[in-house]
């Protein structure tokens, strides 16, 4: 052995050393950005809903009276109005809410999936046509169809009722278009063999499309939920009865003309807000499954 390859046999296991501890130090750095980064981003999420579950606990006064993190008394006062006016029936929207929001949710999937599957995998005239068509409406505003939907409506005797909350939204684009993107991913070889052994189309979609699709109908499921649960505009115009009014529209019959009650609204939001931080603990993995195996094929 020569005396160069001495020397590098040597220093060897010192150079890898040092590598060894250089690529530590900036691995161990980008760690602590990757987790700082995380902290500050949970606390910009987190802090409006920390902020609003404190406010809801003060009095009227002490939540206009300077920036004070802490309630000091705590005040339960604005939960025992809500949960027991009369002429404040939070628990009567926070029902109807819900109610609207499940079948609103059951119906796009429903009606959707179908739809998106004859898209993905059915061969028809204008197949292409039709459903650019169909992602055309997702850039349309919604205002657009605000007076056709509420004409609609009128006609057909849904006014001031569940139904004109429930039924209008249920054939939007956006759940085909985000079912026939999963649908598209999902492999033929499956559907190919049921089809072999005499399976019909319906059954292949019944028994073998829809099973694998499980997160992306959970997915739509909750995103549909709660949007309809958050709609503002919609109920506005199509609910009129005090007991028949959604969430949203019933806090926002809570402020007055000339003073606000700070506590009240923030105690009707942390309320409103309960099936979403359900829903979210529920069914995050299914989103997170859904999104990355529905990509933007086809």
């Amino acid at each position: 052995m020569t005396v160069l390859e001495e020397r590098r046999v040597t220093d060897a296991p010192a150079a890898r050393y040092v590598a060894g501890a250089t690529g530590g130090r900036g691995h161990t750095g980008r760690r602590i950005v990757f987790w700082a980064t995380v902290i500050v981003l949970t606390f910009v999420f987190v802090a409006p809903l920390i902020w609003m579950l404190i406010t809801s606990f003060k009095s009227p006064d002490a939540a206009t009276s300077g920036y004070s993190w802490w309630p000091n008394p705590w005040d339960t006062s604005s939960y025992d109005q809500l949960l027991h006016s009369s002429s404040q029936p939070v628990l009567r929207w926070f029902v109807n809410s819900v109610l609207a929001g499940v079948l609103n949710s059951a119906l796009i999937v429903a009606v959707d999936a179908p739809a998106a599957y004859a898209l993905a995998r059915m061969e028809f005239f204008a197949k292409k046509p039709i459903f650019a068509i169909i992602v055309s409406t997702i850039f349309l505003p919604f205002f657009v169809f605000l007076v056709p939907n509420f004409l609609i409506v009128s006609k057909l005797g849904w006014l001031d009722s569940l139904w004109a909350i429930v039924v209008p939204s249920a054939g939007g684009a956006f759940g085909v278009f985000f079912l026939r993107q999963f649908f598209v991913g999902l492999p033929t070889e499956l559907e190919e063999a049921a089809r072999i052994d005499g399976a019909s189309a319906w059954t292949i979609f019944w028994r073998v499309v829809l099973p694998l699709s499980r997160p992306a109908l959970a997915t739509l499921a909750v995103l549909s939920f709660l949007t309809n649960f958050n709609d503002f505009i919609w109920p506005i115009y199509v609910l009129f009865s005090p007991d028949r009014l959604t969430m949203p529209v019933g806090l926002n019959n809570l402020q007055d003309a000339a003073n606000t009650n700070y506590p009240l609204i923030m105690a009707g939001a942390v309320i409103a807000s309960v099936p979403a931080i359900i829903l979210f603990v529920i069914a995050q993995r299914q989103i997170i499954e859904s999104v990355s195996r529905s990509g933007l094929k086809g």
